[in-house]
């Protein structure tokens, strides 16, 4: 199977490369200069051009705290551009998995989010990605809007990097323990899209395959917790960690506010798919061990 897939050096791009090569498919990446989100030219050449059988929309604007500043730029590549190339992609009748975020609520319910949930964000990143939504759902009939979370991986900016480093760095972490979500590995969120991908090519408009998923990491955890869980890895390598101290989010204030409840509901995965993503702690430790193999074997036991 011949797949599109949109960027090139974000933290799911990259995975869905990795993983696609292993299982046999064909990744084909499209990023900037050919195909620029904040002002898209050409998309039914580029497809064309392509010819995938599934189009994957990794790409998006995700400086959460700086769309407060640039809620135009966020709106046009999040929102707006998502419209267009699911567009594009009907025209040429290719099914679209769109990436999405838990980000589109704002946090309140009490227990995990379904995909029928009342939407909320609070922030213009947010709003630009549940826009996104939106004109993807009215574009085109074939489409899979795939909402995640706290997505993490062994390259690029995130969490797990950061605690890392910053555990190298500082005596002590203070770091939020009132926001609660599911971390997901960008290797296990990689696979989930392929395995749906390969459903889609022969799945008609109105298949119970398409239309609005969760995938996350099972279990939940907080933004303490899940730094604890990555020290706790470091520790039993002999390097003593700092402590965790759990702060409440008023102490860490951000541009945009985060919702207090980011926790998916992914029965309907399960359901339809028969996919459940594995335990968020076991996704961690691979991914850590991943970590550990590549500083081994470059000579470096730090994580830049």
């Amino acid at each position: 199977m011949r797949i599109l897939v949109t960027g090139i050096r974000g933290q799911v791009a990259c995975a869905l490369a990795e993983e696609g090569a292993a299982s046999g498919h064909e990744i084909v990446r499209l990023g900037r200069p050919d195909l620029d989100l904040a002002a898209p030219a050409n998309l039914d050449i580029l497809l064309a051009a392509s010819r995938p059988d599934v189009i994957v929309h990794a790409a998006a604007y995700t400086a959460v705290d700086r769309a407060e500043s640039e809620p135009d730029l966020a709106m046009a590549i999040n929102g707006t551009a998502a419209g267009l190339l699911a567009a594009a992609a009907a025209r040429l009748d290719l099914p679209l998995i769109h990436l999405s975020t838990d980000y589109v609520f704002d946090g309140t319910k009490a227990a995990p989010y379904l995909e029928t949930d009342s939407t909320g964000p609070l922030g213009a990143y947010g709003r630009s990605k549940l826009a996104g939504e939106v004109a993807v759902a009215a574009a085109n009939p074939r489409h899979v809007i795939l909402r995640t979370a706290w997505v993490y991986a062994r390259e690029g900016a995130n969490f797990v990097l950061t605690m890392r480093r910053l555990a190298r760095e500082r005596p002590e972490l203070r770091v939020v323990g009132d926001q609660l979500g599911c971390p997901t590995y960008a290797t296990d969120l990689a696979r989930v899209i392929l395995a749906m991908a390969g459903r889609l090519p022969e799945s008609p408009a109105g298949s119970d395959v398409f239309g609005i998923f969760h995938a996350a990491g099972s279990g939940e955890t907080s933004w303490a917790g899940f730094a604890r869980a990555i020290l706790a890895h470091e520790a039993a390598k002999g390097v003593p960690p700092p402590p965790v101290v759990a702060i409440p989010s008023a102490e860490y204030p951000t541009p945009a506010r985060r919702p207090a409840n980011s926790r998916l509901d992914c029965s309907k995965l399960n359901r339809i798919y028969g996919i459940r993503l594995p335990d968020w702690e076991e996704g961690l430790s691979r991914c850590l061990a991943r970590l550990d193999q590549a500083g081994s074997a470059t000579g470096h036991s730090d994580i830049p």
